[in-house]
């Protein structure tokens, strides 16, 4: 017998544990929501795709290559034919350049870091519409609650009138008047329900699921948000704000970009090579060779070259080469480049500044905005409980003869708006404190730690 018994426990353990729904949290569905969008994955092949070709880039600094064949064939009625073919391989390889190859690998790594940083914001966005959302639906479906357990109610109110009609102790009008009042009432929550129901099916589809599954997160109204003082968060402000992040990479590009145009005056010097071989038929017997140093400078106002290169056509000829070339005046509006990209920097660090500013002010507003709000929740819960008291009182008068029963429905119904008023202020409360969590670049429920960790 206590086998058997054992057995059935064991049985109905594994039922419970096999119709056990799986849950999603908050940062569940966030990271469903990152998870499942296409226009997030698009971004971030683009930006895999950038990430390959910058570095490839490196390749700029190594040598370039290349091989040339040609022939020539030439007959001629007063001279001798002549049938000739060249191969030739040249090298060319930057030595210096004023450092323009390195300032533009650091301009393209700062396009590709604020990239990045969008992406991020991308992802940020993302999981918050995910998140808002979720809350939607439990705010919905907790007013639903609130709105079906005062229908029941009234529906009960409507069969004792009905009895107490069919007694002859109330008139007929006063069934209908609370007839009129349930009906006004369900078509309430049958809007109710097509807005929950629509909310229901976003959240759904921005998941990238069929069904919605079991939300474990609640709206808890007798929760109070643990808050930071604006003092110690300020400081965590600069450094973890994603929208400074971005400024500061936009400030670090137009950095190098400015940097970039004051030392585009610097002269490029490069080493060139060329090893060749040539004859009348195969295999070619002559080879030649030639080494040689160019410089290059540009700016608005003189640009130009000049190189020299020496080689040799062995077993007898040896060459030297000199040229130069200068234009002057080439592009006078070019010389404005630095102050233009100067100008820029002290408008994008002014920008800086003044965000900063903003968001610090920001900060400490959605903290005051919590603590107003977690003051309003309170108060809304003190409301219910006087409204409960206040229903209790209309319970007894009733029964005393002193109102009817259409002043008890119409006080169920002023129950019901008070609890759903304390749902809506604990979700104010949720709202203001996610909105500040965006603003510290912290998960969801993030901003406890954050205060513990700030104290």
């Amino acid at each position: 017998m206590k086998n058997l018994v054992f057995i059935m426990l064991i049985f109905i353990a594994c039922q419970n544990f096999a119709y056990t729904e799986p849950g999603i949290s908050f940062s569940d569905a966030a990271k469903l929501a990152v998870e499942s969008s296409w226009e997030l994955r698009n971004e971030q092949a683009a930006n895999a795709l950038r990430e390959g070709a910058w570095t490839w880039g490196i390749r700029a600094w190594l040598p370039h290559i290349s091989i040339s064949a040609s022939e020539d064939d030439r007959l001629s009625e007063t001279a001798a034919d002549s049938f000739i073919k060249n191969y030739s391989l040249n090298v060319e390889q930057l030595i210096w350049d004023g450092g323009r190859l390195s300032r533009t690998r650091k301009m393209e790594r700062a396009e590709l870091d604020f990239a990045e940083g969008r992406l991020r914001q991308m992802v940020s966005d993302i999981a918050e519409i995910a998140v808002s959302s979720y809350r939607d639906v439990l705010h919905g479906r907790m007013i639903l609650e609130i709105q079906n357990s005062a229908l029941e109610s009234l529906n009960q109110q409507i069969r004792v009138l009905q009895r107490e009609v069919e007694l002859g102790l109330v008139r007929p009008t006063e069934l209908i008047q609370a007839e009129l009042t349930t009906a006004m009432h369900e078509l309430e929550i049958i809007s109710l329900s097509m807005d929950l129901e629509d909310a229901e099916r976003r959240l759904a589809e921005m998941l990238g699921l069929e069904e919605l599954p079991l939300l474990l997160e609640r709206i808890d109204t007798e929760r109070s948000p643990e808050l930071p003082h604006p003092a110690a968060v300020l400081p965590v402000v600069e450094s973890r704000n994603p929208d400074l992040a971005a400024l500061r990479l936009s400030v670090a590009r137009l950095q190098t970009e400015a940097r970039s145009a004051s030392l585009s005056w610097l002269p490029t010097l490069r080493l060139t090579g060329s090893f060749g071989l040539s004859g009348r038929q195969y295999p070619l017997s002559r080879y030649n060779w030639s080494v040689g140093l160019s410089i290059d400078f540009s700016s608005g106002w003189l640009s130009g070259g000049f190189g020299a290169s020496t080689g040799g056509d062995p077993p007898f000829d040896r060459n030297a080469r000199m040229h130069q070339s200068i234009r002057p005046v080439p592009d006078p509006a070019a010389s404005f480049s630095p102050r233009a990209a100067n100008l820029a920097l002290a408008h994008e660090q002014n920008r800086y500044e003044a965000a900063l500013k903003e968001i610090q002010a920001m900060v400490e507003r959605l903290i005051n905005t919590c603590r107003i709000l977690d003051r309003r929740r309170i108060l809304a819960m003190e409301a219910l409980v006087l409204e409960r008291d206040r229903y209790r009182l209309t319970e007894l008068r009733l029964s005393l003869g002193e109102i009817t029963r259409i002043d008890l429905m119409e006080g169920m119904l002023e129950l019901a708006r008070r609890e759903a008023g304390l749902v809506e202020a604990a979700a104010m409360v949720y709202r203001a404190e996610r909105e500040l969590e965006r603003f510290l670049d912290l998960e969801p429920g993030g901003l406890s730690t954050l205060t513990e960790d700030i104290r």
